[in-house]
């Protein structure tokens, strides 16, 4: 009778933890993996030391993929490590985004790399045959050393990351990790997948499996490496706001929250759910701020709590629920992270690493302030500065303002498709948009020339790109043809 109680229960127990493994691997579209073990590392006097630490103990290949290698004191410390580590015969691969170094990076440095042994590749520089191609970005961040050891993290390499002692500028708050076991054949993996995509393929002798590598814990873990268009990270985001039952904490530098998500939040909160949003308060783009703090009002009437950072920048993506589940990575809580990107997350499932987490979210609160609605339900941060800091990358004001276009938007294409009701906030947001079309209306009016030659490069651009894209396509399905028929003669002659 006891035998049968207890495999009563363990069925109970398969059939209640089945059906959330079963989910959460859909909406993420990988497997949880077992047998990890997850180091947290919290800003760059953490990781950096960590990563170099690796890079110096590598022995087979080193696999780094960042979006900003800024060319500045940090950069080259990299870099010569890397060169350092080709040059004892190291096989070194490294991808950059185009957007992410433009400005920041010159040719000369990437370069130097090159000429040291690294092999560098850039993600999606402007092409001809594609002129929006441009809009998604390699934003990931990761280290594989040797198949033994990855690295998933928010941080860029750059001296902003490590502060600027001499002008009195505090490090950016930043998070990332540190893993070991089986899951590292995955970050790898998800590296082998970008590299790719633009140029030749990782030979397959090469590939790092799984059944290669050792146990090196007890931790469930699933990296999540998003591709354009794929929204797996969406998908998990609203998954975790769904099922949380007591407390989803998140960290996010450039929020904006698409509708779905959003009302998950906002559900969550009803539903009696801590939930807790920090951001940064430092902004170099003034009007953006406004438009930001308009995102806050339907989280903060629906219960949501929304801190701001009080220091230099906040960097971090990440998120802890229920103390059971936590997410650490390069994807930020907006369009741009969710549908345009290459992103990557670790997701872990510990009971021991979301308390970790925990205790870093109540620390970093201890340095923002909160916003909440007065009595007049105005937004309002107690002894909040009246100055705005001026300390953000080029990186950041993209991600600001593509945050801003993505409210906006929002706002418009409601208020234009009637498909859902406008918030007395999003007022600000239709009278901005509208002023601006009346702007652009007038500046055609008075000075069509003018607005009309950027139009016209815009068109023949994209027409030309068009007729470039039709010309590839066409070469390739002839060359497809000939390989085709070159096999039916060979195959004809065997026979």
């Amino acid at each position: 009778m006891s035998v049968a109680t207890g495999n009563c229960e363990h069925d109970m127990v398969t059939r209640v933890l089945n059906p959330a493994d079963m989910a959460f691997s859909r909406a993420a579209g990988v497997p949880v993996i077992e047998g990890n073990h997850v180091r947290l590392l919290k800003d760059a006097r953490e990781n950096y030391p960590a990563w170099l630490d690796a890079i110096g103990r590598s022995k087979h290949h080193i696999h780094f993929e960042n979006y900003i290698i800024r060319e500045d004191d940090t950069g080259y410390r990299f870099a010569d490590a890397l060169i350092a580590k080709a040059q004892e015969g190291v096989r070194v691969r490294l991808i950059h985004d185009w957007m992410g170094g433009l400005g920041k990076t010159s040719r000369r440095f990437w370069n130097r790399l090159r000429a040291g042994g690294v092999e560098v590749r850039c993600y999606n520089p402007p092409r001809l045959g594609s002129p929006l191609g441009w809009l998604s970005r390699d934003h990931r961040k990761m280290i594989a050393v040797d198949g033994q050891v990855g690295f998933i993290t928010g941080l860029c390499v750059g001296r902003m990351w490590e502060g600027i002692p001499e002008k009195n500028i505090e490090p950016w708050r930043d998070t990332g990790v540190e893993v070991h076991g089986f899951a590292v054949a995955d970050i790898e993996r998800a590296f082998a997948e970008v590299w790719a995509m633009i140029g030749e393929p990782i030979a397959e002798e090469e590939s790092i499996n799984a059944d290669e590598l050792q146990r090196a814990g007890d931790m469930r873990l699933r990296i999540v490496a998003s591709v354009p268009v794929t929204a797996g990270m969406l998908r998990l985001d609203q998954l975790v706001a769904i099922l949380a039952r007591k407390r989803l904490w998140l960290t996010d530098a450039y929020y904006a929250g698409l509708s779905t998500y959003v009302q998950a939040l906002k559900a969550a909160a009803r539903d009696g759910v801590d939930v807790r949003l920090l951001v940064p308060n430092a902004t170099d783009i003034p009007l953006l701020r406004p438009l930001s703090r308009a995102g806050y009002r339907p989280l903060l009437e629906a219960g949501v709590r929304v801190f701001e950072w009080k220091g230099t920048m906040l960097h971090a993506k990440t998120a802890v629920a229920d103390g059971s589940w936590a997410r650490v990575g390069s994807s930020n809580l907006n369009i741009a992270s969710w549908f345009g990107n290459c992103e990557l997350d670790v997701v872990v499932e510990d009971e021991a690493f979301a308390e970790q987490m925990e205790a870093m979210y109540l620390q970093d609160l201890t340095n923002a302030t909160e916003i909440v609605l007065d009595e007049k339900q105005k937004l309002r941060a107690p002894g909040e500065p009246s100055h705005l800091s001026a300390t953000s990358s080029g990186a950041g004001k993209v991600g600001r303002a593509v945050a801003g276009a993505v409210r906006i938007g929002s706002a418009v294409g409601a208020a234009f498709t009637d498909r859902r009701v406008l918030e007395p906030v999003e007022a600000r947001l239709t009278m901005i948009a509208g002023v601006l079309l009346l702007v652009l209306a007038a500046g055609f009016a008075l000075f069509p020339r003018v607005l009309a030659y950027p139009l016209l490069i815009v068109f023949a651009w994209l027409g030309v790109g068009l007729l470039y894209r039709s010309w590839k396509l066409r070469r390739k399905g002839r060359h497809r043809e000939n390989c085709d028929r070159e096999e039916d003669i060979d195959s004809g002659t065997r026979s």
